[in-house]
């Protein structure tokens, strides 16, 4: 998780203020349907059975300025109530997407409070595993029993501001979070500055444990809402492209392996106008490398522990198309 951003100082003015953590959970949402398949993933689409999300709401307004300088409250949304207005919507959406709910959440707000100059949505996703159970013809997915999961989410933010025919959005970014991934062979990280200050041996092959976010952005930002579904990048996608540039590709560092799978993403979605990485190094370290074969006995990295941040376009893609 990236640092917090401060305020900062000097340019306009920062006046902000809202709502985070509005845990959201809704049964029998519109299930995700008929988006394109890619040869890296079989996800095809969800049911949306149990659909929940972490929801945060911020609102900026120059009518708030009283707020801050007079302690006036006359235009004050109460957070308690933009908490309230998350969940009573959250009945009245129809889409499939995280994207999509935080637009409709930005857009009935400023259609109820025309004080609000702009509103930010973001959300992510609570992720649940659905369970198999016994059937006539073997086990199969139950459509009522699910397991709350610690697996990787999928997230979304939308800001509108006011536009001439009504709310616009004028910026979105997609993402999943959250993916840990282990590869027991097939990294090295070598050829690296070697000074005074160089502990680190160099290691031809290693077992590499990395967390990742991955995000992306759309060259048409409606096309993030889902209601074109084949336009539409589903997380799951992007998370299995991971896995498999990740298995396919005997990477030089993690920067060499990030750099590889946005080539994948961007290669796939042609529709998206970037991709970005927040990457954090866990990678154990070897305790015993003398038994047999490939087999390792390995141990739990100390503090402080490396990070890598990337983004890219598909001018990254010019020299090999």
């Amino acid at each position: 998780m990236s640092q917090p951003t401060p305020p900062h100082d000097g340019g306009d003015r920062t006046m902000t203020y809202g709502k985070e953590k509005v845990a959201v959970y809704r049964t029998y949402a519109t299930p995700l349907t008929g988006i394109r398949e890619i040869p890296e993933s079989s996800f095809d689409g969800r049911n949306n059975t149990l659909f929940g999300l972490d929801v945060r709401v911020q609102l900026e307004g120059e009518e708030f300025l009283p707020s801050f300088s007079e302690g006036d409250n006359s235009k004050v949304v109460a957070t308690d109530s933009m908490k309230n207005f998350v969940l009573h919507h959250a009945g009245e959406y129809t889409g499939a997407t995280v994207e999509g709910f935080c637009s409709f959440i930005g857009t009935e707000f400023l259609e109820t409070y025309g004080h609000v100059d702009a509103i930010e949505v973001s959300a992510t996703e609570f992720p649940f595993d659905e369970r198999e159970v016994p059937t006539e013809d073997g086990f199969e997915p139950s459509e009522l029993v699910f397991r709350v999961s610690d697996d990787e989410s999928g997230y979304g933010q939308i800001r509108l501001d006011r536009g001439d025919d009504g709310p616009t959005i004028v910026e979105q970014t997609s993402g999943v979070t959250g993916l840990e991934l282990v590869k027991v062979s097939g990294s090295s990280f070598t050829e690296y500055v070697q000074d005074e200050y160089t502990t680190l041996p160099e290691r031809e092959d290693r077992t590499l444990y990395i967390s990742l976010d991955i995000f992306w952005t759309y060259e048409d930002e409606s096309e993030a809402l889902g209601e074109s579904p084949r336009q539409y990048v589903p997380a799951e996608q992007v998370r299995d492209i991971a896995h498999v540039v990740f298995d396919e590709c005997n990477s030089n560092s993690i920067q060499d392996l990030l750099y590889q799978i946005g080539q994948r993403v961007l290669e796939r979605f042609d529709q998206l106008e970037s991709v970005s990485f927040e990457a954090n190094n866990r990678t154990w370290l070897a305790e015993r490398d003398d038994l047999e074969g490939n087999a390792r006995v390995l141990k739990e990295p100390p503090r402080p522990t490396g990070f890598q941040q990337f983004s890219m376009t598909h001018d990254d893609l010019s020299d090999d198309e």
